[in-house]
């Protein structure tokens, strides 16, 4: 098995008073994550590189009630949850085991903002909505518009971690854009001179009425 990487110095300044927590889940996903089909033999040595940090970078852009679709190993969305309990965080992923190790992880860190949920996200009835609706490492933005606006609220916000193409899958997905009434679309750039790698995130207001 391959050697998990140290947790960079920048971890506990990312995290705070809640970095045990982020310590504990980070393990548990180095122990169990490539037995559990959760994340894959490469992983180990950049695990907080490219997948915690990269995820809690992003800790401060979220508010009020958040989705996030496709947690998988509870990535974006544990991490997120640890960082920000003041926020409430559901979690939608489709697959029984991975929903198994997300209700675990809750349980263990005793996350109580945080609520799982088993469904595809296109059957899911958000009701008024979320204020926020998350994904990371799901589909291409064309994709992920469709299964991400429907939940957020009248007003609310899209705010999806992707790759080095973000700004060519916007230009991709002008259709989906229009056809769900996103605004103000855009690109942001994360963790420059704090991480080794930088997240990008594709921010847009959906459907806000006068």
């Amino acid at each position: 098995m391959s050697a998990v990487e140290a947790e960079p110095a920048v971890a506990a300044s990312l995290f705070g008073d809640r970095i045990e927590l982020a310590r504990a889940f980070t393990e548990a996903l180095a122990r169990e994550g490539e037995q559990r089909g959760l994340i894959g033999p490469l992983e180990l040595p950049r695990l907080w590189t490219r997948h915690i940090l990269n995820s809690a970078i992003a800790a401060p852009l979220f508010h009020g009630s958040v989705a996030d679709i496709g947690s998988g190993a509870g990535l974006p969305g544990l991490v997120l949850a640890i960082a920000r309990p003041d926020v409430s965080w559901t979690l939608i992923e489709p697959m029984e085991r991975r929903v198994t190790w997300l209700n675990e992880q809750v349980a263990a860190l005793e996350l109580a903002n945080v609520t799982v949920l088993r469904a595809r996200a296109e059957d899911v009835k958000a009701g008024e909505g979320f204020d926020v609706v998350t994904a990371r490492a799901v589909s291409a933005l064309r994709t992920l518009i469709p299964l991400t606006a429907p939940l957020a609220r009248d007003g609310g916000e899209l705010t999806l971690l992707k790759g080095l193409n973000a700004a060519n899958e916007i230009e991709a997905a002008q259709k989906q854009i229009k056809k769900f009434r996103l605004s103000d679309v855009r690109v942001e750039v994360l963790g420059e001179g704090v991480l080794p790698e930088t997240t990008r995130v594709v921010r847009a207001r959906v459907r806000e009425t006068a």
